[in-house]
């Protein structure tokens, strides 16, 4: 990056492009802990309750034709371990036919960690 950047060492990474960065002997741990904190603050929520399931996982909702887009990348977090022994790959992934009520589209999603 350095051919293509000017660079600089000012310390350690703390935060980048929005992600809270930590670093330890065991690997880097990337998240959005201070984004998360400002989006309850300004939706006046800093005292509510947290919920493993926030909803039933059988309760089917209808499209929000008046809601807006959010970028998703934005609810996303990622540790890399150094040691290659410390964690195995898991994957697990689900995926529903025609279950859009009304659109009848199929959804899946996936998760690694």
């Amino acid at each position: 990056m350095s051919k293509e950047f000017e660079m600089s060492m000012i310390g350690e990474l703390k935060f980048f492009f929005g992600l809270q960065i930590k670093q330890n002997k065991d690997g880097i741990f990337i998240n959005q802990a201070k984004y998360t904190k400002e989006l309850l603050k300004r939706f006046d929520m800093e005292e509510s309750n947290a919920f493993d399931t926030p909803m039933s996982s059988s309760l089917k909702l209808d499209k929000d034709e008046k809601g807006k887009d959010v970028d998703i990348k934005r609810y996303r977090g990622l540790w890399f371990p150094r040691s290659k022994s410390f964690f195995d790959l898991v994957g697990y992934s689900d995926a529903e036919y025609a279950g859009c009520k009304t659109e009848r589209k199929s959804t899946s999603g996936d998760y690694q960690f």
